[in-house]
């Protein structure tokens, strides 16, 4: 068995021994001894959904209320008619099939694109490589609007995307270490409240199972969660 470090000694003797409730939670995860960086905050909910059904698959896009503390690359698929339009609002990139000849050649600095929805057809043959980095303009998460300038405005924002993974768990950043607890608190519950609206109609049984927030490099804490509440 490897050997635990100091600071992973500590960590586990700081871990609750049962639920908190949401605020206290967001406490508890400021005690735990870290590098010195700001961390990323991140949560993740456990879903009682059935991957294997379409419907039953949860993705979207949400702009937190206090920001994730964190700017994001977004390139935008678009006519030369937007080109400048989406540069202007932020886009490291922005065009059409020279933009998709750059990326078949192996460039993937960004971290989302949009793209409107003409240009579905243009960029179908990236679906190869996008899709499995989860980069792929989907018009469920958002990315494929044909108001280009305003999408790629909100994701370099930091816009947050999610999408159930193979287990049926949803991850989302919510912030950084250095956010106060009081806005840590407001992000978590707008994303909650997110994801308790984008109930599937076929899901049965307990939705939303188990929570956990937790930072870049820390242990998670697990929050108390009675649905109806």
């Amino acid at each position: 068995m490897a050997k635990l470090s100091k600071r992973a000694r500590q960590n586990e003797s700081l871990i609750p021994a049962s639920e908190l409730e949401a605020p206290q939670a967001m406490a508890a995860l400021k005690k735990y001894k870290a590098p010195r960086f700001d961390q990323s905050v991140e949560v993740c909910m456990h879903l009682g959904v059935d991957v294997k059904q379409a419907d039953q698959m949860i993705r979207g896009s949400v702009s937190l209320p206090k920001g994730i503390g964190k700017s994001k690359r977004v390139i935008a698929f678009c006519g030369s008619d937007q080109v400048a339009a989406a540069k202007e609002a932020g886009a490291v990139e922005a065009g059409a099939e020279e933009l998709v000849q750059k990326i078949e050649k192996g460039w993937f600095d960004f971290d989302v694109a949009v793209a409107t929805p003409d240009m579905m057809r243009v960029i179908s043959k990236l679906g190869r490589v996008l899709g499995p980095k989860g980069l792929m303009p989907s018009p469920k998460a958002g990315t494929v609007t044909p108001k280009v300038p305003e999408a790629v405005k909100e994701y370099a924002a930091g816009k947050v995307e999610y999408r159930t993974d193979k287990g049926g768990n949803i991850h989302a950043v919510i912030g950084k270490m250095s956010f106060a607890d009081a806005d840590l608190l407001e992000n978590f519950n707008h994303f909650l409240n997110t994801i308790e609206k984008a109930r599937p109609s076929s899901a049965k049984g307990r939705y939303i199972k188990k929570i956990t927030v937790s930072g870049t490099m820390t242990p998670g804490v697990q929050i108390r969660y009675a649905e109806g509440e």
